[in-house]
């Protein structure tokens, strides 16, 4: 349920201000958020309940970025290619996260140190900051944009093709 909650608050926004800089923001935002989080960690300042707040507030940023750059990176794909794309993004994303994460986080937090656990923070924080850098660089503005305006169809490419052949 919390990680639907971002994404049900802030879904409004990514349409009306726009994809490109709601991505960017809310990962750079929830990347920023982490970084303090493992400050204070590191600092000795939270509790269980603090802690937990934290990553509520910090989730709640990311699920709604990382929610709509999944849809969105499908949109600049031609019609024809779309459940493709998704497929690859979805898989290279789980295996490289899904494999690299827990290996790293684990050595890293199962040594007992707080200050390796902040470490682990703050590479979970660098890499979402750099998500939404790379967005705020490298995204394509599909607001307001049919499907078509954003990638044409690659039926359409041959449709061209084809009439200026004759």
């Amino acid at each position: 349920m919390g990680n639907l909650l971002g994404p049900l608050i802030l879904g409004r926004l990514f349409d009306s201000v726009g994809r490109k800089p709601m991505i960017a923001g809310t990962c750079i935002l929830s990347g920023v958020l982490l970084l303090g989080t493992a400050w204070l960690f590191g600092a000795g300042d939270l509790t269980a309940v603090t802690m937990t707040a934290c990553w509520t507030v910090v989730l709640f940023f990311a699920s709604a970025g990382a929610s709509a750059a999944y849809l969105t990176v499908s949109e600049v794909f031609p019609m024809e290619t779309r459940a493709l794309a998704i497929a690859f993004f979805y898989a290279i994303g789980t295996a490289a996260g899904g494999i690299s994460g827990p290996l790293l986080f684990s050595s890293l937090v199962s040594t007992g140190k707080v200050s390796d656990t902040v470490i682990a923070f703050a590479v979970g924080a660098s890499l979402m900051i750099l998500a939404g850098l790379v967005e705020a660089f490298l995204g394509v503005r599909a607001e307001r944009k049919g499907l078509e305006e954003i990638a044409t169809p690659l039926t359409a490419e041959d449709a061209t093709v084809g009439a200026t052949a004759g």
